[in-house]
């Protein structure tokens, strides 16, 4: 059993199948994660072929990964199926808003994270792609997905053909809040940040791409208001059209 001090993220894959009979167990074993009301407000779509995973690669920005991963999972939060149950049993939902956007994408995503720590313990490795809210409209047409259905994640699944350094991360002290939140001066930013800012591969980062500061990465490069921004309205739209809003 892997530990979850050694998780990594992994983009490569061995020419291995990973078999329906894992699969399937895996996705069962994850549903019995937290849901609101017992509703487990989620679907998954399963891809395994080659024409799928090309329809799809577009609206991921054409990682490598998407293409080359034996399995790409879609987690969606899903308000349709339970409707469709309330009609079904004579009872009339309500659930065209966003507030089930977020309950169903609550659900969907913890789905997804435990679907993750089971498949560390099977040694499977795996790539979370936050590109899946970034252009939504794609993913949608592709999986047909109906109103009420929007993806929120997506996995790219296999065994791993790489060993990858472990990412930094943050010092708890840095996002544990002891009763109240404690707002942040300049020197705890300092502290919480010298040391992924002082990482050799950080500052050749900045270096190279002629900036001041790593922030300055994220804001003028990674993340930019002008994206965040185009996104946002896209995701706003998709949500329109999927009947959460």
């Amino acid at each position: 059993m892997k530990s979850i001090n050694t998780r990594r993220t992994i983009r490569k894959y061995a020419d291995r199948d990973v078999s329906e009979e894992l699969l399937n167990r895996l996705l069962t074993e994850a549903a019995r994660t937290q849901t609101m009301g017992n509703l487990q407000l989620y679907s998954v779509v399963v891809t395994r072929s080659a024409e799928m995973k090309e329809r799809l690669a577009p609206a991921h920005f054409n990682q490598p990964m998407v293409k080359e991963a034996p399995v790409v999972l879609t987690i969606c939060a899903d308000f349709n199926r339970t409707s469709q149950w309330a009609r079904c049993r004579k009872a009339e939902p309500g659930y065209d808003n966003f507030l089930s956007f977020i309950n169903a994408a609550t659900d969907a995503l913890l789905y997804t994270q435990t679907f993750c720590n089971l498949a560390d313990e099977e040694g499977l490795g795996y790539c979370y792609l936050g590109t899946t809210i970034y252009q939504p409209q794609p993913i949608i047409d592709a999986l047909q997905l109906p109103q009420l259905v929007m993806p929120v994640a997506t996995l790219t699944l296999g065994w791993p053909a790489e060993e990858p350094p472990l990412s930094d991360r943050l010092p708890t002290a840095s996002f544990v809040h002891a009763e109240t939140y404690r707002d942040y001066t300049p020197a705890d930013i300092d502290t919480y940040y010298i040391y992924r800012e002082q990482l050799p591969e950080n500052r050749h980062f900045v270096e190279i791409n002629q900036k001041e500061t790593l922030a300055q990465i994220f804001t003028d490069i990674r993340y930019t208001r002008k994206d965040n921004e185009a996104m946002s309205a896209g995701l706003m739209e998709a949500l329109k059209r999927q009947g959460f809003l």
